[in-house]
């Protein structure tokens, strides 16, 4: 290089200056490998094949119901999932979080994330009232905690879960304990 080309500021006002293709696959080892399209691999996927498709693009699925899509999508990828249609207080504020926020924003994706806990909370409730309700001992692993080596498993050894372990008996049970203070409360009441 030259004593004034090292001088020059990287970018002029005009544009940055273009060195000589040449001078940068001396200087920089592998610098323009894929510039020859023949030795490209992704080269390949950037001509036209003929598969057969009889489409440019697919044909969109029908919505049952108005699916929620970003402020940022025009419409909706051609298919999408129907597996768990948005209900109750966690379907409104998962409408509510896509309506009025972008992705971009930290509350859309909090909104969202509120909503899943909304929605395990119906859930719970809606067991309750079921013949056959949740059973916090053993669906949250309450009991193998002291039939399968859980409690032991826990000392000697630096494990990450160990940081919050002492917040998920309030996390988990918690909400049942809640449950049946709130029921006991309104059983009492009325006798």
């Amino acid at each position: 290089m030259t004593q004034t080309s090292q001088r020059l500021p990287a970018y002029t006002p005009e544009h940055p200056p273009v060195p000589d293709s040449d001078d940068l696959r001396a200087r920089i080892p592998g610098w323009g490998a894929d510039l020859n399209k023949e030795d490209r691999p992704s080269f390949p996927k950037l001509k036209f094949i003929d598969t057969g498709a009889h489409w440019d693009f697919p044909e969109c699925q029908p919505e049952k119901w108005p699916r929620e899509r970003s402020v940022e999508h025009r419409f909706l990828t051609p298919v999408f999932g129907t597996a768990q249609p948005p209900s109750g207080l966690s379907g409104v504020m998962r409408k509510f979080a896509y309506e009025k926020f972008s992705e971009g924003r930290a509350a859309h994706w909090l909104i969202l994330l509120y909503a899943d806990r909304v929605d395990a909370g119906e859930h719970h409730l809606r067991s309750m009232l079921t013949m056959r309700p949740d059973n916090p001992i053993t669906e949250t692993g309450i009991k193998a905690e002291f039939t399968r080596n859980g409690v032991r498993s826990r000392f000697g050894r630096k494990r990450v879960d160990l940081n919050h372990a002492w917040l998920d008996p309030f996390v988990v049970g918690g909400p049942w304990i809640l449950a049946a203070y709130v029921l006991r409360r309104l059983f009492t009441r009325k006798k």
